[in-house]
Order: C-alpha cells, then sequence, then structure tokens
C-alpha cells in the first residue's frame, strides 16, 4: 500500500503549479483523475505534461456544455479531493464551484490555486510565476548587484513559485485529509503564488522586518554569512559555504591562509560580513591558485562544505544523483522509454513505485466512467456522440 492509495482526486488544473501538486499526491499512491478539454492544446506541450502528469488518469470532458459540468458533478460527488486552478469565480459559473459541490460530497476536499487568491483586490488578475517572481520581490534579491557586470533582478531558472505553491497546495490538501479524518468535513482551501512567493522570502523578509532595512541583490554572496558564496578557481568555480566561524578556521587551515583566521578583521562572522569587501578580494587571490577539482578534493578531507557547480548533464552524472535513483525511465505506449525525475520522498514502509507514464489524451476516459459512475456502453457512446466527451 502506497500512503495515499485509499484515496481519489478530481483534477482539474492546468499549467504547473496545481498539476504539480496532483502529481506529488499521485506519487503517493493517490488515484489522480485527470480532466482534459477535448482540445486542449496545453497538453501537448511535452516537457510539462511528462514532468507533471505521470501516473495520473487522463478523462477528456467539455466543461462548456452542461452534460460535461454534469459529469464533473456526479465525479466529484465521488471523489475526495478536488484541485483546480481556474480564474476566480470561473468554475462557479458552471455550477463546479467549492458551494455547490459541498452540497453534493460535504467531506470534499476543494483545494484552488490561483495567482492571488480568492480575496483581495487582485482575486480576479491572471497570475504567472514569473510575473510573481517580481511582484513578491524575489528578484530584487536575485542576480548580481548593480554596477557590476550581469547586473540586475533575475528570475529564477525553474518555475519556482509554481513548483513552490504546488508543493504548499499538496501539504494543505493532506492537512486537510487528516482533519476530515477526525470531522467527517472537507473545506475550501485558497493557495496563492503570491501569498506562497511572500513566504518563501525567508530570512530576506525577516532580515526587512527586523530591520527596516530592504535587502538588496548580492549575486552568489550570502546576506549574512561570509564566506558563503561563489570563488573562481584555476579552470572553473567552487562554492565555499562555512557557515561558522569553525568552518572558517578549518578552511584557513587547508587553504594555507591561516592569517586571515587570526585577523581580528574576520574572526568572527559578524566581523567578516562588517568587511566582506575586504576579505572576499583576499579569498579571490587563494582559490584562483588550483582547480575546483583539487579545492573539491581538500575541502572536502577537511569536512569543509563546498561543491562544485554542475550544469544539468553534470548533475545526472553525479555519483550520489546516481546512486539515489533519480533519473527514472518509465514505458509509454506511444513514446516508448521515458526518462522522468523521481520523487525526491523516501518512505521505508510504503516505498514509491514509478510504473505509470503519463496518460495519452483521453486515455482512460471510458474506464472512469465505468468504474466510478457504474455507467454502460450505451450511455458512454450516446455522450461520445454529442461531444460531451
Amino acid at each position: 500500500m502506497k500512503p495515499l492509495q485509499h484515496l481519489t482526486i478530481l483534477d482539474l488544473s492546468r499549467v504547473l503549479a496545481c498539476p504539480f501538486a496532483s502529481m506529488i499526491l499521485a506519487e503517493l499512491g493517490a488515484t489522480v483523475i485527470k480532466i482534459n478539454g477535448l482540445f486542449d492544446l496545453f497538453w501537448h506541450r511535452v516537457h510539462i505534461a511528462y514532468m507533471a502528469n505521470r501516473g495520473k488518469k487522463s478523462i477528456t470532458i467539455d466543461l462548456s456544455v452542461p452534460a460535461g459540468q454534469e459529469l464533473v458533478r456526479q465525479l466529484a460527488a465521488r471523489c475526495d479531493v478536488l484541485l483546480e486552478n481556474y480564474k476566480f469565480g470561473d468554475l462557479a459559473r458552471y455550477g463546479l464551484g467549492y458551494e455547490d459541490l459541498k452540497r453534493l460530497n460535504p467531506g470534499l476536499v476543494y483545494c484552488s490555486v490561483t495567482g492571488f487568491g480568492q480575496t483581495g483586490p487582485y482575486r480576479e488578475r491572471p497570475g504567472y510565476d514569473f510575473m510573481i517572481q517580481g511582484m513578491g520581490g524575489l528578484m530584487s534579491i536575485t542576480g548580481e548587484r548593480d554596477g557590476l557586470p550581469g547586473g540586475g533582478p533575475q528570475r529564477v531558472g525553474v518555475p519556482i513559485v509554481d513548483i513552490m505553491t504546488g508543493m504548499y497546495a499538496s501539504i494543505a490538501v493532506c492537512a486537510a485529509l487528516a482533519h476530515r479524518e477526525r470531522t467527517g468535513m472537507g473545506q475550501h482551501l485558497d493557495l496563492a503564488l503570491l501569498d506562497t512567493q511572500v513566504a518563501f522570502l525567508a530570512n530576506q523578509a525577516m532580515n526587512y522586518l527586523a530591520s527596516g532595512e530592504v535587502p538588496g541583490r548580492l549575486g552568489n554572496a550570502h546576506p549574512n554569512i561570509v564566506p558563503y558564496q561563489t570563488f573562481a578557481t584555476r579552470d572553473g568555480a567552487i562554492i565555499l559555504a562555512c557557515g561558522n566561524d569553525n568552518l572558517f578556521n578549518k578552511f584557513c587551515d587547508v587553504a594555507g591562509c591561516q592569517h586571515l583566521a587570526s585577523d581580528p578583521r574576520f574572526a568572527t562572522n559578524g566581523k567578516r560580513v562588517e568587511n566582506r569587501a575586504t576579505l572576499v578580494p583576499l579569498l579571490d587571490q587563494v582559490f584562483a591558485q588550483r582547480t575546483t577539482r583539487e579545492w573539491v578534493e581538500t575541502l572536502e578531507t577537511a569536512g569543509v562544505p563546498n561543491g562544485p557547480i554542475n550544469d544539468i548533464r553534470q548533475v545526472f552524472e553525479e555519483p550520489q544523483v546516481v546512486a539515489r535513483g533519480m533519473k527514472i525511465e518509465i514505458e509509454h505506449p506511444l513514446a516508448g522509454k521515458v526518462p522522468l525525475v523521481a520523487s525526491p520522498m523516501r518512505f521505508s514502509g510504503t516505498p514509491l513505485e514509478f510504473n505509470s507514464a503519463p496518460p495519452m489524451l483521453g486515455q482512460h476516459t471510458d474506464e472512469i466512467l465505468r468504474t466510478l459512475l457504474a455507467m454502460g456502453d450505451a450511455d458512454i457512446e450516446k455522450l461520445r456522440e454529442n461531444g460531451v466527451i
């Protein structure tokens, strides 16, 4: 048994944040029924479909017609969770809002994911990862410092707000299901991209709230720890992460610059932050003397946290990544073996299995209607003839 194998989830999601949440729940064993429109062109953006829809079952339903809406209502009445990321109010106009479905299924956990949430002056605005990275402050602290080559705000190289919102949504769903176990009642979950972005400003938010000073971009440096950044080596670059004074002392010992550790300007982290502009150029000179591999081996032996800056190919060649089985292959009926990335979750008692490829559009329509709604062949054929499925 997988952890969530007893649950059935209705997935009315699109793009990435909400599909990412339902993918996590599918990986945990839930039966996820993905509802696609009859002409869901987004489905054919293969890189997203493969990434966020593995392990799900696909059914095609035309939500714009009353018969299609009724099918969704019947499915929702038999499901534990509904996930959706339509714009505020859109599903309510179809009679598929939370209040509508709550009357049919009081135990339903209904999770809405939008750009700005179900309340507030921006609730009707569309929201996308890139714009939320800007609005939510992430880009103001990401990128090289102004005045330096490449300086200016930068977005993160993956749609991090979508991904983080999906993760928060999956956690919220599990919490709401735990509440339902005790009370029998479902509830409406309201997840917003902007809320998520503000929440994971983390230490940078606290830096501002505690001091009133607005954090800026520091490139690859850390606002509160020095040295905790990249350094150029003789043939590349390396990340040094001296999270405390003991690690800085260890680094100086193996790097042959003990005089820096004993210098009053650099003896404590507070002093190193204060004198960052003086210390970093001195460390630049030290790192330029050896290759990246030499530094990695030296620092690893000394127990000083460090790491190379890998490209994506090198990531999947890392011995640790290989050993952890992070690259998997799943058989697909049309594409053959499909390479995918494994879930990072590891369970000792209920291990996850990856044996279900992302479905083809509408692959499970007949199966779902027969098993979940007990429809016969004649009923299904009539729906198909009328363009409902």
